[in-house]
């Protein structure tokens, strides 16, 4: 599903990633966890194509992504690749249900059938009767789920989460991993997830360690 070979990055004389491989499969759940500035956050903009790395190849679903142009990125982008941010990015001037449309509409999908998915999602996240309001009338576990669904909307090959339940309580955070787990396990869905919430990294398939731009074994 994914594969990182060498991957390095820097910002100016500061090397942040030292050469990074990595390989995801279909259906899991993998979390990255290490201490600040260990290039977490990095490595997941990379994967996501939202950041290039300085050498290195990265193939998502086969297609050796480094190749493609700008316009085929963020075409191949917007088909695959789903985000969750920490603090859920939800546009506030639209609804619930147009937020979650937007990626589809990006994708050029018919605004019926946008609007018909869209409404499957938020119901089966159980939201359907928060369609009509605007991220400032939902409570923070709510717009998560909204940016879920959000990501969920053009059957993404992957999710990548940055910080997902970093901005939330205790509550809403355990609702959010027990959502994430649900889809993996009913969906197939693969998750890759940048995290300093140990119970959340205890409970996917794997964790990844990374410190000073490095992966570390495991012991």
């Amino acid at each position: 599903m994914i594969r990182t070979e060498r991957i390095t990055k820097s910002f100016g004389a500061l090397q942040v990633l030292k050469g990074i491989d990595l390989r995801i499969e279909k259906s899991e759940s993998v979390a990255i966890v290490g201490p600040r500035g260990a290039g977490k956050t990095t490595l997941l903009q990379i994967i996501g194509t939202l950041d290039s790395a300085d050498s290195g190849q990265l193939i998502v679903k086969g297609v050796p992504v480094n190749h493609l142009n700008e316009k085929e990125l963020a075409a191949f982008r917007n088909r695959n690749i789903g985000f969750v941010f920490q603090f859920h990015q939800l546009l506030p001037e639209f609804t619930a249900l147009e937020n979650v449309m937007i990626p589809a509409l990006i994708g050029k999908e018919k605004p019926q059938v946008a609007e018909k998915r869209a409404k499957e999602i938020l119901d089966f996240l159980k939201l359907p009767d928060r369609l009509h309001h605007k991220p400032a009338e939902l409570s923070g576990g709510e717009k998560q789920r909204v940016a879920v669904a959000r990501a969920l909307i053009n059957n993404p090959a992957v999710i990548l989460a940055d910080e997902p339940s970093g901005s939330l309580d205790s509550q809403h955070k355990e609702e959010l991993h027990n959502l994430f787990f649900e889809l993996r396990d009913r969906m197939n869905q693969t998750f890759v997830i940048v995290t300093h919430d140990e119970r959340l990294a205890r409970h996917t398939d794997r964790i990844i360690h990374l410190k000073d731009g490095l992966v570390i074994p495991p012991e």
